[in-house]
């Protein structure tokens, strides 16, 4: 069982050492007038266990054992990029919205325009 935590205490080393702020806000460029700042998604994934034996008491009495097993696994990608002119700053997405995402994401102009329709109801029957 120390084999295991100290190789997961190795692996949170690792990742400490390497996922930074530079990793996911990237350098920045320009690109005619405006300047873009890429900017990444980082995952990260642990795993681990561990096992005892003993000997079979059923067939031959004997037997031992011991195991542990860890693993870790970063994933990174591009969210989008922070756009700059003058004064303006706006995020571009790399990501297109679909499914439950692209409705979540047009709920506030659907609610508008419900509420929209609501008002005009109201005050044509006013």
């Amino acid at each position: 069982m120390d084999n295991l935590n100290d190789l997961l205490g190795k692996l949170s080393e690792f990742l400490k050492s390497e996922v930074k702020t530079e990793t996911i806000i990237g350098q920045q460029f320009q690109l005619g007038v405006f300047t873009c700042v890429p900017v990444m998604s980082v995952g990260l994934g642990f795993g681990g266990g561990g096992g005892e034996g003993k000997g079979n008491a059923k067939a031959t009495a004997e037997g031992e054992g011991t195991g542990a097993a860890a693993g870790a696994g970063i994933g990174m990608g591009p969210v989008g990029f922070l756009v700059t002119n003058g004064n303006d700053i706006q995020f571009i997405s790399t990501r297109s919205s679909k499914g439950l995402n692209s409705l979540f994401e047009k709920a506030p102009d659907l609610i508008e325009k419900l509420m929209e329709k609501s008002r005009e109801k109201a005050t044509a029957t006013a």
